[in-house]
């Protein structure tokens, strides 16, 4: 098992990656996300994690420039959750379905799939049909209780 690479914020905004001994850009922060390199980003002067902070700087950047991945709406729709007694759910529900598109996509990219012709299309549906089902699931379990 690989260590956490650590990278140092400080005060002037630089990020320092004790690994390299060297300072880093934003860009090269979303090279480590990239290449699933498993790191932490701290405050140098009190420890903080602002791993969540920097990745969200990244989305953001990434949002303003060329196609966005968020629409308008669906911000509108994640800030109503912040506060909301389903904020919790919405998050695990979040991470659970990006999770299952990310192996349905691993699946879709392999080269017994490509042989068969697999369907994106379809198999998008497949995705958000699992996902409702899940939601559905979830939701009457909370209902119950």
């Amino acid at each position: 098992m690989s260590e956490i690479r650590i990278i140092k914020k400080y005060p002037n905004r630089r990020l320092y990656d004790t690994q390299i001994s060297s300072y880093i850009t934003l860009n090269d922060v979303k090279e480590l996300v990239m290449s699933y390199s498993d790191f932490k980003v701290i405050d140098a002067k009190s420890g903080e994690d602002l791993t969540r902070g920097t990745l969200m700087q990244i989305i953001s950047e990434e949002e303003t420039a060329g196609q966005p991945l968020l629409t308008a709406e669906i911000l509108k729709e994640f800030v109503r959750f912040y506060g909301d007694s389903m904020q919790a759910m919405m998050s695990r529900f979040l991470e659970h379905s990006v999770k299952h598109f990310m192996e349905k996509r691993a699946g879709l990219k392999s080269p017994l799939n490509t042989i068969l012709g697999a369907n994106p299309v379809s198999l998008m549906q497949s995705i958000a049909e699992q996902n409702m089902d899940s939601w559905k699931a979830k939701s009457s379990s909370l209902n119950q209780k």
